[in-house]
């Protein structure tokens, strides 16, 4: 059995053998520092909405085609089994509340312009604003799809439409469901420009 000290000295011996010293002339290379993302003025002119020196700005599309463009959005209101009972009844105090929601959408859709500055005015040529109520989930599903023949396109049209949609029916409802949450507006499609066709992963 080993002394306590020859213990030790073979530890030191073992530990020493595992450091590998450099070769001759060679240095050991210092750890290599991940540059922090490009932020300057040059990476900011990829944002089509940036000028030249990174202020905001509206897209000049004068020199754009005006082509078939169209987007679809979606997003939902979570709320008690209640109070969707109350929805799908027609019980709501306020009056009908999809039909108010579905009037909200299509005047938001039409005066993006307004709400979001950079934006721009545009004739649109479509826009349907549907609901389905989900008794699964106690959640009413927004989908807005907008239409233009322009140069730029209408997604942002799209998501007003939901949003102002999902806004309405919380306010329509809220003397009854405080607790209702809006969910997950998002884009799930369109159609047109140079950017080509997107569809979002899943959905219909």
């Amino acid at each position: 059995m080993n002394s306590p000290w020859e213990i030790e000295t073979t530890m030191r011996k073992q530990a020493g053998s595992k450091r590998r010293k450099p070769s001759d002339g060679a240095h050991p290379q210092a750890p290599t520092i991940p540059r922090p993302p490009d932020r300057s003025t040059a990476s900011l002119r990829k944002l089509t909405h940036v000028d030249d020196h990174g202020r905001a700005r509206m897209v000049d599309v004068s020199d754009k085609p005006a082509t078939v463009r169209q987007a679809v959005a979606r997003g939902e209101v979570r709320m008690t089994p209640q109070t969707l009972g109350k929805i799908k009844a027609n019980a709501i105090a306020k009056g009908d509340v999809l039909a108010v929601a579905r009037v909200a959408g299509v005047m938001a859709a039409k005066r993006t312009d307004e709400l979001i500055p950079l934006a721009h005015p545009l004739s649109l040529t479509g826009i349907d604003v549907t609901f389905s109520l989900k008794e699964e989930t106690n959640t009413v599903e927004i989908t807005a799809v907008v239409g233009t023949v322009a140069p730029t396109g209408v997604e942002m049209e799209a998501l007003a439409a939901v949003s102002a949609s999902a806004l309405t029916i919380y306010d329509m409802c809220k003397a009854v469901d405080r607790g209702m949450t809006i969910e997950r507006i998002r884009l799930v499609s369109k159609i047109g420009g140079l950017g080509g066709d997107y569809r979002r992963a899943g959905e219909l």
